[in-house]
Protein backbone atom coordinates (compact mmCIF):
# COMPACT_ATOMS: atom_id res chain seq x y z
CA UNK A 1 0.00 0.00 0.00
CA UNK A 2 2.75 2.51 0.86
CA UNK A 3 5.43 1.32 -1.56
CA UNK A 4 5.31 4.70 -3.29
CA UNK A 5 6.08 6.61 -0.07
CA UNK A 6 8.80 6.57 2.58
CA UNK A 7 8.58 7.62 6.22
CA UNK A 8 11.28 10.14 7.12
CA UNK A 9 12.18 12.27 10.12
CA UNK A 10 12.88 15.93 9.40
CA UNK A 11 14.71 18.13 11.90
CA UNK A 12 14.09 21.85 11.54
CA UNK A 13 16.71 23.62 13.61
CA UNK A 14 15.40 27.13 13.03
CA UNK A 15 12.11 26.10 14.66
CA UNK A 16 13.55 23.60 17.13
CA UNK A 17 11.07 21.00 15.90
CA UNK A 18 11.14 17.44 14.58
CA UNK A 19 8.55 16.01 12.20
CA UNK A 20 7.85 12.50 10.93
CA UNK A 21 6.14 12.39 7.58
CA UNK A 22 5.59 10.33 4.48
CA UNK A 23 7.02 11.66 1.23
CA UNK A 24 6.37 10.29 -2.28
CA UNK A 25 9.31 8.57 -3.96
CA UNK A 26 8.28 9.76 -7.43
CA UNK A 27 8.66 13.44 -6.53
CA UNK A 28 11.73 15.65 -6.95
CA UNK A 29 13.66 16.48 -3.79
CA UNK A 30 13.28 20.18 -4.63
CA UNK A 31 9.49 19.90 -4.69
CA UNK A 32 9.51 18.18 -1.29
CA UNK A 33 11.82 20.86 0.09
CA UNK A 34 9.65 23.64 -1.36
CA UNK A 35 6.50 22.11 0.13
CA UNK A 36 8.15 21.85 3.57
CA UNK A 37 9.34 25.47 3.33
CA UNK A 38 5.86 26.68 2.44
CA UNK A 39 4.12 24.58 5.06
CA UNK A 40 6.47 25.33 7.94
CA UNK A 41 7.43 28.94 7.36
CA UNK A 42 4.57 30.62 5.49
CA UNK A 43 2.50 31.04 8.64
CA UNK A 44 5.27 33.00 10.37
CA UNK A 45 6.29 35.07 7.33
CA UNK A 46 9.78 33.61 7.41
CA UNK A 47 10.63 31.93 4.16
CA UNK A 48 14.01 30.91 2.82
CA UNK A 49 15.11 28.37 0.27
CA UNK A 50 16.03 25.57 2.62
CA UNK A 51 17.52 22.33 1.31
CA UNK A 52 17.45 18.78 2.62
CA UNK A 53 20.55 17.27 4.20
CA UNK A 54 20.98 13.65 5.30
CA UNK A 55 22.10 13.80 8.93
CA UNK A 56 23.81 10.40 8.88
CA UNK A 57 25.78 10.77 5.62
CA UNK A 58 26.11 14.55 5.31
CA UNK A 59 24.74 14.49 1.76
CA UNK A 60 22.98 17.66 0.59
CA UNK A 61 20.44 16.52 -1.97
CA UNK A 62 20.22 17.94 -5.47
CA UNK A 63 16.79 19.51 -5.95
CA UNK A 64 16.39 18.01 -9.44
CA UNK A 65 16.74 14.36 -8.38
CA UNK A 66 13.76 12.10 -7.67
CA UNK A 67 13.54 10.80 -4.11
CA UNK A 68 13.69 7.20 -5.40
CA UNK A 69 17.09 7.95 -7.01
CA UNK A 70 18.62 8.98 -3.68
CA UNK A 71 19.51 7.08 -0.52
CA UNK A 72 16.34 8.38 1.17
CA UNK A 73 14.31 5.47 2.49
CA UNK A 74 12.22 4.57 5.53
CA UNK A 75 13.67 5.95 8.78
CA UNK A 76 16.05 8.36 7.03
CA UNK A 77 16.84 11.35 9.21
CA UNK A 78 16.97 14.61 7.29
CA UNK A 79 17.60 18.20 8.29
CA UNK A 80 15.99 21.19 6.62
CA UNK A 81 18.79 23.70 6.27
Amino acid sequence: MLENKVLITVYVLSLGETYELFIPVNEKVGNISKLLNTTLFDSINFSKNYRLLNIETGVVYNNNVLVRDTDINNDTKLMLM
